[in-house]
């Protein structure tokens, strides 16, 4: 197991940004990603990175304005947001998946496809 914290939720203005981070205690051979959850609606998939490549998906609702990165030295996963919408407010929750040699290019973007998440940081996008 891991344990994923978030920061860096916040109140913005839209268009604005914010940049999130998660820091994973331990090792680093995790697939990690982002997922929101607004109020009344289902958790639902932001973005994914790899742990081998860094290779990444997005969700169309994100792409073009929503960048995800990891720093594996440091154990950190980041989410850049820009362009920020009211409709991008939600709790951001991080994600991993222990991965290894075989699987360390793959990203994934179901949620049971994840088994270790954080306690989530909330983002507020006002008009």
């Amino acid at each position: 197991q891991v344990q994923l914290v978030e920061s860096g939720g916040g109140l913005v203005q839209a268009g604005g940004s914010l940049k999130l981070s998660c820091v994973a205690s331990g090792r680093s051979n995790y697939a990690m990603g982002w997922f929101r959850q607004a109020p009344g609606k289902e958790r639902e998939f932001v973005a994914g990175i790899s742990w081998i490549g860094g290779s990444t998906v997005y969700a169309d609702s994100v792409k073009g304005r929503f960048t995800i990165s990891r720093d594996n030295p440091k154990n950190t996963l980041y989410l850049q947001m820009n362009s920020l919408k009211t409709e991008d407010t939600a709790v951001y929750y991080c994600a991993a998946r222990m991965v290894t040699g075989l699987n360390g290019r793959n990203y994934y973007k179901a949620r049971d496809e994840y088994n270790n998440w954080g306690q989530g940081t909330q983002v507020t996008v006002s008009s």
